[in-house]
């Protein structure tokens, strides 16, 4: 058996790393809540563009069918095929980044997770509609409204802020044990240089 060391986000030699029992499961529940929270709006919320207050006009469900990205952004014909591939680069980097994860950085876990999940969300409404993502949370007060999103917007969101205070906290650590941070996303030096 390998030797212990005392720092608790190690691993102990030839021990497995622990980060997919947090990992894949938030990832499925993410996923699987924000298909089917869509499926339930899609069906409910027809037609689209007309709201259902649930807290007056500060909370309402409002069905949008959003063919470009966050925020409306469209990029004509080609909108799906590039957020196709701007997904699958998203998801590369995640994937890059919870690999050079070290074992039991559950912070750090949970926000990549969050970021995958909504990720693969909104990728297979893409693919899975013609019409484009399904986005159906619409907040604001009379005219002043937020875009109209969806749970896996949500999980991005979420994920994003988590994982920068995740690394931001990584770095203030080491900088206070005098050590840089390992926020490499798992590239060796001479790809960082």
């Amino acid at each position: 058996m390998g030797k212990r060391t005392s720092d608790p986000t190690s691993v102990a030699a030839g021990a497995a790393n622990t980060n997919g029992v947090l990992f894949w499961p938030v990832v499925v529940v993410v996923v699987l809540a924000d298909l089917l929270t869509k499926a339930v709006a899609a069906y409910a919320l027809a037609p689209a563009g007309f709201p259902h207050a649930v807290a007056g006009e500060w909370l309402r469900l409002t069905l949008v069918y959003n063919p470009g990205a966050a925020f409306g952004l469209h990029l004509g014909p080609w909108s799906r095929g590039i957020f196709l591939v701007l997904a699958a680069a998203v998801l590369r980097s995640v994937w890059r980044l919870y690999r050079a994860t070290p074992d039991r950085a559950n912070r750090r876990v949970f926000a990549l997770a969050l970021l995958a999940a909504g990720a693969v969300g909104n990728a297979l409404t893409r693919v899975l509609s013609d019409d484009g993502v399904i986005d159906f949370l619409d907040v604001g007060f009379h005219t002043h409204r937020w875009p109209t999103f969806n749970l896996a917007d949500v999980a991005v969101t979420t994920g994003a802020v988590l994982l920068f205070r995740a690394l931001w906290g990584a770095d203030a650590r080491a900088d206070a044990a005098g050590a840089p941070a390992d926020l490499s996303l798992g590239r060796s030096p001479a790809e960082l240089a």
